[in-house]
């Protein structure tokens, strides 16, 4: 069935470039905001395009709404002599997602193109950038553990193979640094990651700290710095997500990674506001909130290929604010949550996960009760100590009056260290579940 969409696909695109394109085309108008009017171009919103620039060049430019009877269209390439007037024509190849064993161990733009200086892209098939529609029912359910090489999150949340994770923080608390323990140490075939809207310097640090040596040779990254228009770090996150459904099809492991999720809801929000959508929850349009679900529903099990795509998404946290309505659509959509801790951090606890605050919807579904029981101790423990912490500090609590209490303040630095775990090292799933049934199973 795949295989039949990608043909068909490849039919249309062929079509519509020798004998469609001739006939539809637009002439540029206006030039406000960078944005773009053109008449006579009416095509669906996503459609690509490319305008004839006055040196003769080609700009690349897609189509994000329209006003009136004139299209708006919003330029992929930057600094192109655009004029009144000119020729905008249909580009149907720029729906299409270069894919294959090529991109393996490659550092491509939101375009495709290679940044890695290592020569073209030998790959290839295609898929549709925006995926393919199939039935729902062909989405399997999440019955396999997936080893993240986290202790913390291999015994006390533990992942499963398709699920959708978001890790949910405030800035600086270690996203970043919990998604590389979790690249190096994930039992993955391959390793598609999709680095929006990062500072220009942390691109470069991140393939070099966490993407380095063999795990480069399983890997895929799709960059876009912060700098680029927003709709690149949109095409950027739909890129990788297409690249991982490719590999999917085939029956592989795919780990993926989006860092991060807000940074595309932004760049949609600015699409938004400026074709005139109203700002709804803090600042947000419709359109940003509903592009979190159309991103991550595309992540799961395959039942016909057997592959599957296990998606980890980073979620800021504006001012630490977990009720931002970003993080609340990711929370409601994804399988699972891991939120990281400010207070932890501070207190030099690494990776700082707030296990009360987090929570794996697939775990029961992927391990035993033994190992459910003993995480169910420690999660009574947590709780118990947060709960009454204030009680605690202040020396209002008098030892005696509750067992559990008695048993999570005397257990605190056990529970603490727990999840201390070197950056640099990874605990295998079977390790992680008997450290914890052995230190707090009943």
């Amino acid at each position: 069935m795949i295989e039949a969409a990608i043909a068909q696909a490849e039919t249309l695109l062929n079509h519509v470039q020798i004998s469609d394109a001739p006939r539809r085309v637009g002439r540029l108008v206006s030039l406000d905001g960078g944005m773009l009017e053109v008449t006579g171009f009416n095509r669906p919103i996503g459609t690509g395009a490319r305008i004839i620039a006055s040196d003769g060049s080609c700009a690349r430019a897609e189509v994000i709404g329209f006003r009136g009877n004139r299209a708006i269209l919003v330029p992929l390439d930057e600094g192109a002599p655009l004029s009144a007037g000119a020729r905008v024509e249909p580009d149907a190849a720029a729906n299409m997602v270069q894919v294959g064993e090529g991109l393996i161990g490659r550092v491509i733009d939101a375009m495709g193109q290679p940044l890695d200086r290592k020569g073209p892209i030998l790959a290839q098939g295609v898929w549709p950038i925006n995926g393919v529609r199939g039935n729902v029912l062909d989405r399997g359910r999440v019955t396999e553990p997936f080893d993240l090489g986290v202790r913390a999150v291999n015994a006390l949340l533990t992942a499963g193979r398709g699920q959708r994770i978001a890790i949910i923080a405030g800035s600086g608390v270690g996203k970043s640094v919990l998604m590389g323990q979790m690249i190096a140490g994930a039992d993955a075939d391959v390793v598609v990651t999709g680095l929006i809207g990062e500072r220009g310097r942390e691109v470069a640090d991140f393939l070099e700290t966490k993407l380095s040596g063999d795990m480069m040779r399983k890997s895929v990254v799709v960059a876009v710095p912060a700098d680029h228009p927003p709709v690149l770090r949109l095409r950027a996150a739909a890129r990788a997500t297409a690249i991982a459904e490719y590999f999917r099809s085939r029956g592989l492991k795919v780990l993926l990674l989006i860092d991060s999720l807000t940074r595309c809801a932004h760049a949609q929000r600015e699409i938004g506001l400026s074709l005139g959508e109203p700002p709804a929850m803090k600042g947000y349009p419709p359109s940003a909130l509903a592009l979190i679900p159309r991103l991550v529903e595309r992540a799961g099990v395959d039942v016909r290929t057997g592959g599957s795509i296990t998606a980890l998404y980073t979620v800021l946290a504006d001012g630490d604010d977990t009720d931002d309505p970003i993080v609340d659509a990711a929370r409601a959509i994804v399988d699972g949550h891991i939120v990281l801790s400010r207070h932890l951090s501070e207190q030099s606890i690494f990776p700082a996960i707030d296990i009360g605050k987090s929570l794996s919807r697939v775990m029961a579904d992927v391990t035993n009760d033994d190992h459910l029981r003993a995480a169910a101790t420690y999660r009574a423990l947590w709780a118990a100590y947060e709960e009454n912490k204030d009680l605690i500090l202040m020396g209002a609590y008098r030892p005696g009056n509750d067992p559990l209490i008695d048993e999570a303040v005397s257990r605190r630095q056990e529970v603490l260290n727990f999840l201390r775990q070197s950056a640099k090292s990874q605990i295998d799933i079977d390790t992680s579940i008997s450290a914890l049934t052995a230190e707090f199973g009943r």
